[in-house]
Parts: C-alpha cells; sequence; structure tokens
C-alpha cells in the first residue's frame, strides 16, 4: 500500500495537477480569508469555510478523474492487479495519496485563525472545528470521485459524473424540501445521501458524533465499492465469476446495511453524549443554574414544536434534545403547521409563527415565540434600518416557561418610588420576567402598609430621604416577615429615616465614598470597585467566573462584635482590606488618606437575617446606586444583573434561579488596520497560491525537459 502511496503522489506533483488544486484552494481560502476576516472583521472562521467548499465540486473531479480511469484506459491498471496486494490496499493507496494533496491547504489555512487572534478576540474552537469539517468533506468528497474514477475509462465522463454527484448531495436538503416539506419514505431514503447537513452541523461550533460517523462510514463505503468495482475485472466471465458476482453483491448489500444502522445507533444516542459544544460561549450547552432545576421536576411537561422535524432551527433542536436527555419528565413533539394549521388555538388566541415553542403541563401553558428566541438587533439609518441577530435566549426562554407552567403560583415583588430611586431598565424587568416574578412600582404614600403579597420590596439607590411613616411600613413588613433589598448610596442629604431601616438590622453606611487602593479590586479609578465575591446563592454562577461593577460605593458597617442574637449576617462582597472610606472627597484633589476616613475592609454586599416570633426577617443591602443598570452590568458581562435576578429569585423561594441571561451570538468585531489586511490579503491571496502553482510548473517543466 506505501509503494501505491508514494507512486501516485509522486505522479499528482511531476503532473502538475497537485500543485494546481493547492494553488486553487489557496487562492479561494484566501480570498474569502481576506474578505471577511480582514476586511469586515468577522472572527469567524467557519465564514470561510462554508463559501469554499462549494468549490469541492469543480475541483475534486479534475482532482480524481485519472486516479483509475486512466490506467483503465491505457491497460496498466493491469501491472497492479496482477501484482501481489489486495484491491483494497491499492485504492486505499491511491485515497490516501489524494488525502495528502487534500491536507496541505487544509494545513496552511490552519493557521489562519491564529493569526487573527492579534486583532481581536477569536472563536478558536469553533475555527478549528470548521477546518476538521472542511478536511472531512473533501475527504468525501475525493472518495466519491475515486468511486467514479473506477466505473469508467474517459476522465471526461468520470469528471462530469463526480461533479454530477458531489452536486447533488450539496443540493439535498434542497431537493428534500422540494418533493416534501413534510417528508416521506422517498426523502427519508433520498436523505441518506445528505453531504450538507453534517457538515452545515459542525460549522456551528458543535463537535458533533453524528455527522462525523456519517462522513467516515460514507468514506468507508464508497472505497469499498471502489474494491468491488476494480474486484470484478480479476475474473474472466465464468461460473467462478457468477459466483464472485453474487458474492460481491451480497457484501455490497451488507455493507450498506451496516452503514444504515450504525448511523441510526448514533443517531439515538443522548445529546449530551453525542456532541461537544466548542462555541466560546457555549451556545449549545445548558448552564448549571438549568442542570441544578431540571433535576427537581417531577411533573411531566411537553413541549410542542411548530414546525416540521425536517426543517427544525438546528441550535434549538440541539437545545431541546438535551433537555430531554437531562429529564425523563420533558418531552420533545414537533407539530408539523401546514398538516395541523390550528394546532396552537387550543393554547392561546393569538398567531405564532413557525418554529415557536408551546410548553404544556397540567396546570398551564406558555407560548414561545420564535422571535424571543433570537435577540435582534437593530440599527437605524435615515429611512431605513438593518437588523442583525445579536443573542441566543433558547435555554432562558424554555426554562422560564418550565417553570411557569409548573409553578403553584407567581410571586409579585414591589419596588418603592417617590423616593428618586433608580428606575430598573427594560432588561432588568426582563429577568424577573423570565424568573416568573410578577413585578409592580409602589408609592407607600397610597397604602397603609406593604401589601401582604409582596413577596419582596425593593428600595434601588434612592435619591433622598424616605419619610417617618414609609420608614414605619417598611420596618412594619420587616416584622411580619417581610424580605427587603435595599441598595444605598451617597446622598447629599441627612437619611435618618432610612438609617433607621438599616439600623433594624443594626447596619449603618461609612461616611465618604470608598477608595479601593488594591489594583485588584477596582478598575481603571479606585472609586469603581470590582468587590471581591465569596460564593453563596446570591453569588451562584458568578463566583469563579465573573467580576460585580460596583462604582462609587459606600461602604456598609457589618458589627463586629454581635450585640443582637437574633441577627446574624453573611457578607458575599467587600472590598480589600486596603480601602478606605473618603470622607471629603468632593474637594479633595487626589487620592489619599486623611485623617477621619475609615479604614477598610468594608462589605459591599451583606444579608442580614433577624429571627423573629413567628418566622424571619431578611434584608439584603448593596451600596452602589448604579450597580443595577444596564452600562454597569454590561461592564461585566451582566454579572450584576446576574446577581440582582439570584437575589430576588432567593426571596421569592426559587431553590434555582430560573432567569437565565440571553447568551451573545457573536463576539466583537476584529480591529484589522488597512495596512495589516492588505499584506496578509497579498500573502494569502496572491503569494502562496502563485508560490504553489510556480513551484508545480517548474518540476512539470523540468520533467518534460528530460
Amino acid at each position: 500500500m506505501f509503494a501505491i502511496y508514494k507512486k501516485e503522489l509522486k505522479s499528482y506533483f511531476h503532473s502538475f495537477i497537485g500543485f494546481l488544486f493547492i494553488g486553487v484552494s489557496l487562492f479561494f481560502i484566501g480570498l474569502y480569508y481576506f474578505v471577511y476576516c480582514l476586511l469586515y472583521g468577522y472572527p469567524y472562521f467557519s465564514y470561510v469555510v462554508n463559501s469554499v467548499t462549494i468549490l469541492f465540486m469543480l475541483t475534486v473531479p479534475i482532482l480524481t478523474m485519472r486516479i483509475i480511469a486512466e490506467e483503465r484506459r491505457s491497460k496498466t491498471d493491469q501491472l497492479i492487479l496482477t501484482a501481489p496486494v489486495t484491491v483494497g490496499r491499492i485504492v486505499m493507496g491511491k485515497f490516501l495519496a489524494l488525502t495528502t494533496i487534500l491536507a496541505v491547504p487544509t494545513a496552511i489555512s490552519a493557521v489562519y485563525p491564529l493569526i487573527l487572534t492579534r486583532y481581536g478576540s477569536v472563536p478558536l474552537g469553533e475555527s478549528y472545528l470548521a477546518v476538521l469539517a472542511f478536511f472531512l468533506y473533501g475527504m468525501v468528497c475525493i472518495a466519491i470521485g475515486v468511486l467514479v474514477s473506477s466505473l469508467t475509462e474517459s476522465q471526461v465522463i468520470a469528471a462530469v459524473l463526480s461533479f454530477a454527484l458531489l452536486f447533488l448531495g450539496y443540493m439535498m436538503p434542497s431537493l428534500c424540501s422540494l418533493i416534501s416539506s413534510t417528508g416521506n419514505i422517498l426523502t427519508n431514503i433520498l436523505g441518506l445521501y445528505d453531504l450538507s447537513t453534517p457538515f452545515a452541523m459542525m460549522l456551528n461550533g458543535t463537535l458533533d458524533l453524528g455527522s462525523v460517523v456519517y462522513y467516515l462510514t460514507l468514506i468507508v463505503l464508497t472505497l469499498f465499492l471502489t474494491t468491488q468495482s476494480i474486484q470484478k475485472r480479476r475474473y474472466s466471465v465464468s461460473v467462478k465469476s457468477l459466483r464472485t458476482g453474487a458474492y460481491s453483491t451480497g457484501m455490497i448489500v451488507a455493507a450498506i446495511a451496516v452503514a444504515v444502522v450504525l448511523n441510526m445507533v448514533v443517531a439515538q444516542l443522548p445529546g449530551t453524549w453525542k456532541s461537544l459544544d466548542l462555541t466560546s460561549n457555549k451556545l449549545y450547552s445548558l448552564t448549571d443554574q438549568t442542570k441544578e432545576y431540571l433535576k427537581g421536576i417531577n411533573e411531566d411537561v411537553t413541549i410542542y414544536v411548530l414546525v416540521s422535524e425536517e426543517n427544525e432551527d438546528i441550535v434549538l433542536g440541539q437545545t431541546l434534545d438535551r433537555y430531554e436527555d437531562l429529564s425523563e419528565h420533558i418531552k420533545v413533539q414537533y407539530v408539523d403547521p401546514i398538516q395541523n394549521p390550528r394546532f396552537h388555538t387550543q393554547y392561546t388566541s393569538g398567531s405564532v409563527s413557525t418554529n415557536s415553542l408551546i410548553v404544556v403541563s397540567e396546570k398551564r401553558s406558555k407560548v414561545i415565540n420564535a422571535s424571543d428566541i433570537y435577540v435582534t438587533s437593530y440599527d437605524y439609518d435615515g429611512y431605513s434600518y438593518s437588523s442583525s441577530i445579536t443573542g441566543y435566549d433558547g435555554e432562558g426562554q424554555i426554562t422560564s416557561a418550565l417553570d411557569y407552567v409548573l409553578s403553584d403560583d407567581i410571586p409579585m415583588v414591589y419596588m418603592t418610588e417617590g423616593h428618586g430611586e433608580q428606575a430598573f431598565s427594560t432588561s432588568f424587568k426582563n429577568s424577573l420576567s423570565k424568573e416568573n416574578v410578577e413585578y409592580d412600582t409602589i408609592n407607600l404614600m397610597d397604602y397603609e402598609a406593604v401589601p401582604d403579597m409582596a413577596a419582596c420590596l425593593v428600595i434601588n439607590g434612592p435619591a433622598g430621604d424616605l419619610s417617618e411613616d414609609d420608614k414605619d411600613k417598611v420596618i412594619a413588613y420587616l416584622n411580619r416577615g417581610g424580605k427587603v433589598i435595599l441598595n444605598v448610596g451617597y446622598r447629599e442629604v441627612e437619611t435618618p429615616n432610612l438609617d433607621a431601616v438599616l439600623a433594624y438590622m443594626d447596619l449603618s453606611i461609612a461616611e465618604g465614598l470608598i477608595v479601593e487602593e488594591d489594583m485588584n479590586n477596582y478598575y481603571q479609578i479606585p472609586f469603581y470597585i470590582l468587590p471581591t465575591v465569596t460564593a453563596n446563592s446570591y453569588t451562584t454562577g458568578i463566583y469563579g467566573e465573573y467580576y460585580i461593577f460596583a462604582p462609587y460605593s459606600q461602604g456598609i458597617l457589618v458589627p463586629e462584635e454581635q450585640e443582637d442574637e437574633t441577627i446574624s449576617y453573611s457578607t458575599f462582597l467587600r472590598t480589600s482590606s486596603s480601602a478606605y472610606s473618603m470622607r471629603n472627597f468632593e474637594s479633595a484633589t487626589e487620592y489619599g488618606r486623611q485623617e477621619g476616613d475609615a479604614e477598610g475592609p468594608f462589605a459591599l454586599g451583606v444579608e442580614a437575617v433577624k429571627t423573629l416570633e413567628d418566622g424571619e426577617a431578611v434584608m439584603v443591602v448593596y451600596s452602589s446606586p448604579q450597580m443595577f443598570t444596564d452600562d454597569t452590568s454590561l461592564m461585566v458581562s451582566g454579572a450584576n444583573q446576574m446577581l440582582f435576578t439570584n437575589t430576588v429569585s432567593h426571596f421569592v423561594d426559587h431553590e434555582v434561579t430560573v432567569s437565565i441571561p440571553a447568551k451573545d451570538y457573536e463576539v466583537s468585531t476584529l480591529m484589522v488596520t488597512q495596512k495589516s489586511a492588505l499584506m496578509l490579503g497579498l500573502i494569502t491571496m496572491i503569494l502562496l497560491p502563485v508560490s504553489s502553482l510556480v513551484i508545480g510548473f517548474v518540476v512539470w517543466f523540468r520533467r518534460r525537459r528530460k
């Protein structure tokens, strides 16, 4: 086999075809790399691979057309067929020689994603999975080309038939959709020769075992058929040859059956077993929060997907597979809206679009519209606008819907107003909706007391003081076993009533603003605090993973010696011991400790629990009025919003928060200078391809002169 391999490899490079294939492949890879990655700044190498692979329909037939057909035409195949080596080894040697030629541009292109890391964040896992998909797809195309070349003596016919078969495999998903949008026996059979779908699965960032097994079994099966085709010519027409023919037919049927069964078995494996999420933001993986929540489900839930299974959204489909794998109580069913257009009317009176979900339990149902599964941003420009998908919220929407249809009741959270409180943005309110928490603003002046139905009262960064009556209502609510989230901050006025609410838990606020001197605990300036995070229920998913950003904080003073034994404290955000509280910061011209400044460390996030005669009162205090704003949260990848959601989730007795933030669909654009783009473009588009062609021409010309 090795001798055949060396012979074929030399012949391709001596005849210029090998260098031509490499040069053409490098040119188009470099072209799309220059356009997508260098000019447009896209960090996804999969865009390049997806655009280049279609060229296999043209380049591979030219590469493979002579591999066996030329030997048949010139009768030189008789020398090989009579050699003391099996036909299988002959075919494998030829195939490996062609694969080696394919490996050259593949290996060179594998360097391109590393170059991009100089200009920004690049999802290397996805990039190299795309390179692997490119190589596997190319190997399949080569195997098909080798098979066709073994069936004819004409190189032209071999090239045309190879192109036709590769084009058919590439277009098979579209062809099946034209035949039947819902699928039938014919489309199921044709779908066995679908080269595009496994490739698309891998380009989406999932190392899918089913796709890899499909390509490998197709390669092995195609090479086996090639071996059987050549084997036929070793025998003359006789009774023995007829037996051999029957034996070959039986072997072919058996090989096809084994390949089909193997792929069917792999397809039935749980999604968590057969796929590996290589996306940089773990787009297809479920978070620990969802996994923990699914462990507690003990009631049956059905998720109806309003689309035929053949036309499902690939990303959403993988997410749903993982839900089914992790809970025996969750079942996913596909309902084709073409065949059953009124199915959704039994759950909602509104209209729903294709790929929408209906989550149903015995208690209630919830519709997740397809438009809510992906986060879309809009760029308005004059009289027109463009939109782009920027995030994926499949897990967040599904987990929230599961909790909604299984919950016994929906808790209510009240947010105070009338004291200059910081208003919560839409994204923070949406996180409460996904947590299946109802919310409303409340002016305590309009109520005799905090409503009994309040699961939690939120006082977020008031600019002024509470009134005497409001203070009494909050304390009375706490005495009834209430739960309060209080976010305080620096105020220019005295706040004795707000201080009294803190004093209920023996807490107080240090005068001035915190200045952090430990560089590990601030961002850019010492007032932009990055607290040390301690693991507890409020910091689930944050501890060890993200920073919390607390700009312009005041220190929360927790009693060192506990005077009230009914109160317990848990500090989960704190400064370093190098921090101090600057009292006269308005008039300060530089950082530096002054006489009277309080010394750290300070608490920035504290839970205080007071045991009552009947139950307990809980207060969580934060000390940065800007902590729960979009701008601040985005600085730490949404961790502040996660902290707020965790706090509310804990207060409404959710064992696990079900508000999962949407996952960013894209990483930031690369910042490639025009000079660097042109230089790299010249190398990848011109220098490397031309070098391959020049070397090939020199080798060919020198051999021609001999």
